[in-house]
C-alpha cells in the first residue's frame, strides 16, 4: 500500500466557467508563469491554452478554455464548443465561479449540466471571496453543493498566491497514477510566442486599418529571457512581418519607418502589461506571395 501511495501520478485538468470569472489568472497563479494572457476585455482566451506543473510527485497539464458565454458569431460558437469539448476528455474539472453569485446563473447551470453528463471528478472553485460575507459564500457553497458531489470547494482569490498549495494538493489527490507527459523543464506547450504573435498581428491590423488587407501573418523567430544590468527579468523578441505585396511591405513599413515603428511599440507594451516583464522586441517585414497557399501557416493562422 506504501508503494502505491508514493506512486508518480499525472492527469489533465480542464479549467472552465463563465466570461471574465478570473481563469487565466488562476491559470497563471498555478502554473507560476505567465501562460495565458490577462486583460479586462472578455473572451482573451480563444483557443484551451494548456499550463503544465511538475511537482515532486505528480505532473498536472491544465487547460484554461474560453470563458461560457452566449454565441453571436461563428468564432464565439467554436470558442464554447472549444470548452464543452474538453470536459469528457480530462481526469479533473476546476469549475470556477464567482463568490458574488447571488444565485446560480444560466452559464454556470449549463456548465454543470455538462459536467453532469461527462460524470467528471470536480473540484468547485468560488473566486473573488474578498467581495463578500461569509454568510453569503455559505449560502453560495450550500447551493451549489446540492447540486453536485463536488471532490472539494475551496473559496479563494486568484489574485492571492497562498491558495495555490491548497488547490494544488487537491488536484494531486484525484489523479491517477500515469507518466510524465512533458519534461519536467517545460511549463506550457502554449507558449508565449504564440500571444506574442497575435498580440503584433491585432496591432499591425489595428493601425493599418484597411490599407493592407488581412493577408499578413506574424512569425516570431527568436525568443530569449534574460536578467538585465539592474537585474529585471527581459525577454528579447525578433518577429517577422509577412505579407503578400511589396506595395503593402511599403505601407506596413511607412514612411521613414514610422508605421512600423508604431506598431512595435504598440505590441511591445501590451505585450509588458500581458507577461508582466519588460519587452526588446524588433520586428522586420517580408513579402512571401504564397504563403495563403501553405498549409503549416494557414493552419497556424487558423488557429488563431
Amino acid at each position: 500500500m506504501e508503494r502505491m501511495k508514493d506512486e508518480f501520478k499525472s492527469g489533465f485538468v480542464t479549467l472552465i466557467g463563465r466570461t471574465n470569472v478570473g481563469k487565466s489568472t488562476l491559470l497563471n497563479l498555478l502554473v507560476g508563469e505567465k501562460v495565458a494572457a490577462i486583460t479586462n476585455k472578455v473572451q482573451t482566451t480563444r483557443t484551451a491554452i494548456r499550463g503544465i506543473v511538475n511537482r515532486e510527485k505528480s505532473q498536472i497539464v491544465f487547460t484554461d478554455t474560453p470563458g461560457i458565454h452566449k454565441p453571436k458569431t461563428k468564432l464565439n460558437e467554436t470558442m464554447v464548443e472549444t470548452s464543452f469539448s474538453n470536459i469528457p476528455d480530462c481526469d479533473v474539472v476546476l469549475f470556477l465561479i464567482e463568490a458574488t453569485s447571488k444565485e446560480m446563473g444560466k452559464g454556470d447551470t449549463i456548465i454543470l449540466e455538462k459536467i453532469k453528463e461527462a460524470k467528471r471528478k470536480t473540484i468547485l472553485v468560488i473566486n473573488k471571496i474578498d467581495l463578500v460575507e461569509r454568510k453569503s459564500l455559505l449560502g453560495l457553497i450550500d447551493l451549489y453543493r446540492k447540486e453536485y458531489d463536488f471532490e472539494a470547494v475551496i473559496p479563494i482569490s486568484a489574485i492571492n498566491s497562498k491558495y495555490k498549495e491548497v488547490i494544488l494538493e487537491e488536484i494531486e489527490k484525484n489523479l491517477k497514477p500515469g507518466p510524465a507527459y512533458y519534461d519536467k523543464e517545460e511549463y506550457t506547450d502554449q507558449t508565449l510566442r504564440q500571444l506574442a504573435e497575435e498580440i503584433i498581428r491585432e496591432k499591425a491590423l489595428k493601425l493599418l486599418q484597411d490599407e493592407v488587407p488581412h493577408g499578413i501573418y506574424i512569425e516570431v523567430e527568436k525568443m530569449k529571457q534574460r536578467k538585465n544590468k539592474q537585474g529585471e527579468e527581459i525577454y528579447d523578441i525578433e518577429a517577422t512581418i509577412y505579407c503578400l505585396r511589396e506595395s503593402h511591405k511599403g505601407i506596413i513599413i511607412g514612411k521613414k519607418g514610422e508605421m512600423l515603428k508604431r506598431i512595435g511599440r504598440a505590441a511591445r507594451m501590451d505585450m509588458e502589461n500581458n507577461f508582466g516583464m519588460k519587452i526588446n522586441l524588433k520586428t522586420w517585414v517580408k513579402v512571401k506571395p504564397d504563403w495563403q497557399s501553405n498549409d503549416r501557416i494557414v493552419n497556424q493562422f487558423k488557429q488563431k
